[in-house]
């Protein structure tokens, strides 16, 4: 990267957002560049290869899937979309969770999720948490699950934002991969890797860009990184942007993590069976069974346990899953099972966590981030997302809408 290289538009950050911004930015006939930290594209979109299975250790289903645009592009560009459905709802054989007690739970989830839209179709805002039926039975895994949807627990969700969020209900799979997807849109974009932007100069006639490997000048920008970057100040801006910085501290990136088994002898488990470690703890695994007849299962964890686990790496996270797993299926599956991966969002030193969630009272600061500065600088991402927040299609939708609107300036 030459240093003063002197742009139309610099793209900071390869992920769902930044790659759909530059892809019909370029698609436009504009000079652009995106800028990357990680020495890979895709951000929060990663798929890892283990013996030619392909794992997503980021983003993994095509959430809404009938109206995501990545199903689409996935299948454009010669992927697989697999519309196997995700059992979330199921407990394999009732193990621990009777099919009376399933039924038990989905009435008081419907009847909680309703509490939640009244309240907040009539304007009340507060902790989601305050909704739970008090002393319900059902509380903890209503929490268990609150965790996997935001990476928090209920008393950190704003019950407004949460009622925002748009869900078909619809759930697919990339067979190759959904990360793989994502940065197959990087192909033939320019690209500059392992380089973190660290300063964005609007005070100049270009706005230049500080970085380890030289500046970077360019007539707009378009900032894709996590709200903890800015949160965090290790990206900042010249002159401050109080405004963006409050807003990203209202929009914290919720932890979730995942922990990847081997099945030794793939028999031993059903296929696409899915099963909650426990009903009665908040802190407790949701686990895939050998997805897409895989011989893997699954484990996913989130808010604070999936940070706890975090700190004691993988070998926290096997010793957890396998101790829920065996009160399942009985002490013989530990022999059937070994680790081969768990992730580490929330010490990810460019993401610090996995998704973002408004904190209570602060659901419209997602519009207050996604506001452009001046026309120069555009700001896109899942957590500028009023109903799509969270997911890889909601970064994809504000990354576009970023584009179109420097194209619309420029035609101006």
């Amino acid at each position: 990267m030459a240093e003063g290289m002197d742009l139309d538009v610099a793209v900071i950050g390869a992920g769902a957002a930044g790659l759909a911004a530059a892809r019909t930015l370029v698609d436009a006939g504009i000079d652009t560049l995106v800028v990357e930290a990680r020495p890979r594209v895709g951000g929060r979109a990663w798929t890892a290869l283990h013996v030619a299975t392909p794992l997503d250790l980021g983003c993994g289903w095509l959430h809404s899937a009938e109206v995501n645009p990545w199903t689409t592009m996935a299948r454009r560009m010669g992927f697989t979309v697999d519309r196997t459905p995700s059992r979330w709802g199921e407990q394999y054989h009732g193990l621990g969770f009777s099919p009376a007690e399933q039924e038990a739970f989905h009435e008081a989830a419907t009847a909680f999720y309703a509490r939640l839209g009244a309240a907040a179709h009539a304007g009340a805002e507060g902790r989601a948490s305050g909704l739970l039926d008090p002393g319900g039975r059902w509380n903890a895994l209503l929490g268990a699950i609150g965790t996997y949807i935001d990476g928090a627990e209920l008393d950190r969700i704003s019950i407004i934002d949460h009622e925002r969020y748009a869900d078909t209900q619809a759930n697919w799979r990339v067979r190759e991969g959904y990360g793989t997807a994502v940065a197959a849109m990087g192909h033939g974009l320019a690209l500059t890797l392992d380089c973190p932007v660290t300063t964005v100069d609007s005070r100049g006639p270009c706005i230049r860009l500080a970085t380890p490997h030289g500046d970077i000048l360019a007539r707009a920008v378009v900032v894709t990184v996590p709200t903890t970057v800015l949160a965090t100040e290790r990206l900042t801006f010249l002159p401050a942007r109080p405004d963006k910085l409050a807003a990203a501290h209202g929009l914290p990136l919720g932890v979730a993590n995942k922990l990847m088994l081997r099945v030794k002898v793939p028999e031993h488990l059903p296929q696409d069976a899915h099963v909650f470690g426990s009903t009665t703890r908040v802190a407790t695994g949701s686990y895939h069974l050998r997805p897409l007849g895989r011989p893997t299962v699954e484990g996913y964890y989130g808010g604070e346990l999936a940070k706890e686990l975090e700190r004691g790496g993988i070998a926290a996270f096997t010793a957890f899953a396998l101790d829920e797993l065996a009160g399942l299926f009985g002490a013989e599956i530990r022999a059937k099972l070994e680790p081969i991966v768990a992730t580490a969002w929330s010490r990810d030193p460019f993401s610090l966590g996995s998704y973002s969630h408004a904190l209570p009272g602060h659901a419209d600061d997602r519009q207050v981030l996604a506001a452009d500065i001046d026309g120069r600088i555009y700001f896109a991402g899942e957590a500028c997302s009023r109903h799509d927040y969270s997911t890889a299609h909601g970064a994809y939708r504000t990354g576009v809408a970023a584009a179109r609107a420097i194209i619309a300036a420029r035609a101006g």
